[in-house]
């Protein structure tokens, strides 16, 4: 039986984004758009440069990753996958370390109360917190 991977191992995976033309439509894209398919190296690395004390919706995120890579439209289902996988990696880097160093803000895309954030192995009392502390109101 395969041993489960590490959160921070499925972040670290080495995986090439893609952009492709749908056929059908697909939750909120349209037939014939071009879809960027991200990583979870991308979401991280777009987390990285959000400011502190601002946040961005998941819907923004995907917009600018697609514009980003030249597509129309950024995979839902993905994206919302790989913010997990950021999220749950960043907090097993702080969970081991106690120290944000390092850490991707990922409480700045993931918003208490969505189906993601209850989804998270350590709760929402975390992104609660961080928002607090960085003052970002919802």
């Amino acid at each position: 039986m395969a041993v489960k991977k590490t959160w921070l191992e499925k972040l670290n995976e080495k995986k090439d984004a893609i952009v492709k033309r749908i056929d059908s439509g697909f939750a909120d894209i349209p037939a014939g758009s071009l879809m960027l398919i991200a990583t979870p190296a991308i979401i991280e690395s777009y987390i990285r440069k959000i400011p502190k004390g601002r946040k961005v919706t998941l819907q923004t995120m995907r917009k600018d990753l697609a514009l980003e890579a030249g597509a129309e439209y950024t995979c839902p289902l993905t994206t919302g996958i790989f913010l997990r996988i950021v999220a749950e990696a960043n907090y097993e880097k702080y969970a081991t370390t106690k120290s944000f160093r390092g850490v991707a803000p990922f409480w700045r895309v993931v918003q208490p109360g969505t189906t993601l954030a209850k989804k998270l192995t350590f709760g929402q009392a975390f992104i609660i917190k961080q928002r607090k502390v960085e003052k970002i109101v919802d």
